[in-house]
This record gives structure tokens, C-alpha cells and sequence, in this order.
């Protein structure tokens, strides 16, 4: 389904004199150069960029994996998806750090539809 090797970068910008940092994902779609915006899985849950920052720990890129899933509900029917993860290995160690993310907004959920073809 996806394409091997997304990378989702981080970036910095100001708001009010203060520095955050921004989670994205560069492409190209029908020779359109295009910017996705990554964001945690939860809007109201600001400690979601925490957990971001975490992953990245020193890299400005991660690897952004698609992996799909499949289980059955409570009326017996079968629900499948796809969850998109952002994962770092760390270098000295080899422990895996990944968290779960979105797309930003619902222009970004189609971008990344198109990208991911």
C-alpha cells in the first residue's frame, strides 16, 4: 500500500516569541512539490508533541510507517484500517522508538493518500 522510505521531518517555527517544532512530510504528487503536515493522534492532547520530540531525539528525520490492521468489533464485523507510526532506531542502543500520528488536517489526509500510491 505505501511507499517505501517516507520520511516525516521536523522543523521549527515562532509563535508569539516562543519556538515549537512541526512534524511534516515532503513530496511530490503529479509534479506538485507538497508539504503534509504530521500531528499527534489526539488534538487535545498536547504531551502527544512531548512524545514526538522524544523519537526524533537528535535526528530531524524519521521513518513514517503505514501499517495496517484488522480486528473483529463487539457485533462480530470486521473493522480494518491502516495506522501510521513515526519510528526512530536509536543508534548506540538499537532500542526502537515510535509513536502513533495523523495527518494534520483533512487536506493533508488526502495529500497523503495521493503521496502513499
Amino acid at each position: 500500500m505505501a511507499k517505501n522510505n517516507i520520511k516525516v521531518e521536523k522543523g521549527a517555527f515562532e509563535y508569539k516569541g516562543k519556538t515549537y517544532s512541526e512534524y511534516f512530510i515532503c513530496g511530490n504528487v503529479r509534479g506538485r512539490d507538497v508539504k503534509i503536515k504530521i500531528a499527534p493522534p489526539d488534538k487535545n492532547d498536547k504531551g502527544g508533541y512531548t512524545v514526538l520530540d522524544i523519537v526524533f531525539g537528535n535526528e530531524d528525520k524519521a521513518d513514517f510507517i503505514a501499517e495496517p490492521f484488522e480486528f473483529t468489533n463487539g457485533e462480530g464485523k470486521p473493522v480494518t484500517g491502516t495506522r501510521f507510526l513515526v519510528r526512530t532506531v536509536d543508534k548506540e542502543t538499537g532500542e526502537v522508538y515510535e509513536c502513533a500520528v495523523k495527518p494534520a488536517r483533512n487536506s493533508d489526509k488526502t495529500l497523503l493518500a495521493m503521496l502513499m500510491r
